[in-house]
């Protein structure tokens, strides 16, 4: 056998063994975005602590009120201001109704408050923003200057109008925080979608004739999912803020309604007596924001991978 000028005898051609075949062979697991993103977020301490925070809370929210045998309604006068107890895990209140399940029910509409009025900003904070920046010129001004002009009054006084006249529910106040904190997505969105609209790959979509709102949603906000997951997820604690603010102030939802605000008001007359019950609506409060943060912080970083 002649190769190259080289003289192959019979003797040098040996057939490779089976446990030769695959000897140099480097296997190497195939992985999606989502799943990588996924494995760089579990390598963040804290984003996993603080998932693991909102997971065990939204969990507590949704089955301590449901199994507890205690509503939280339900008043026992001859069992007031106790002291945490196996009966009762925070004590109860004034008027004997236990802490703990009117903070677990007051996670659902801090929660529900917080994680709607994000998800409304973030519809609205995309369409906006991105179209503002992708499109540009005489188009970017005018959405600008509308922003300019909602931003100038201050949110406080929207969402005390939109309570006066709608009441004090729970859809007003989401209506009322909506009304405003969009703003702060849709600079975000624009920003990200006028800086991505030069770059390469979204030239070449272009180019290949891709649409306008294929470009938009499925190469430039794609790619600006980091920063935009960040604001989302620092919106849902600037909206439980806001309504504990407003409840803990006494014109926030209805009275009746155990929010986390409504509870740090109702504690603030026996704050000097019995400060232990004002810990637990506080702590809450600042757990669930910080746990949030943290979410944010790990989830930016594992997608910013897209971005490189």
């Amino acid at each position: 056998m002649s190769v190259n000028n080289f003289e192959i005898t019979a003797d040098q051609v040996r057939l490779l063994r089976e446990d030769e075949k695959n000897s140099e062979f480097i296997a190497v697991s195939s992985k999606t975005f989502l799943k990588d993103a996924w494995d760089r977020f579990k390598k963040n301490k804290l984003a996993l602590f603080g998932l693991i925070f909102l997971s065990v809370l939204i969990i507590g929210a949704i089955l301590v009120p449901m199994l507890s045998p205690f509503d939280y309604e339900s008043q026992d006068i001859l069992n007031r201001n106790a002291l945490p107890s196996l009966a009762h895990p925070f004590g109860t209140d004034k008027l004997g109704r236990d802490i703990f399940v009117r903070v677990m029910y007051g996670a659902r509409i801090s929660l529900a408050v917080g994680f709607s009025t994000a998800a409304i900003n973030l519809v609205i904070g995309i369409i906006y923003g991105g179209i503002s920046g992708y499109v540009g010129g005489k188009v970017d001004m005018v959405m600008m200057r509308i922003i300019d002009v909602i931003y100038a009054v201050p949110t406080l006084l929207y969402i005390v109008l939109i309570l006066m006249i709608f009441g004090n529910s729970i859809y007003s106040m989401m209506l009322a925080i909506c009304l405003t904190s969009w703003i702060g997505m849709a600079r975000q969105v624009r920003t990200q979608v006028m800086s991505l609209k030069e770059m390469e790959f979204a030239l070449a979509a272009r180019v290949i004739g891709a649409s306008d709102w294929r470009i938009l949603i499925k190469h430039l906000i794609i790619n600006a999912l980091g920063p935009i997951i960040v604001t989302l997820t620092m919106m849902v604690p600037s909206a439980i803020f806001t309504e504990a603010f407003l409840s803990f102030v006494g014109i926030g939802i209805d009275p009746t309604i155990p929010s986390w605000g409504k509870l740090a008001n109702d504690c603030r007359a026996l704050i000097f007596s019995y400060p232990i019950q004002i810990i637990w609506p506080v702590s809450a409060i600042c757990l669930t924001t910080l746990s949030l943060n943290f979410v944010g912080d790990g989830i930016g970083e594992a997608l910013q991978l897209k971005r490189r």
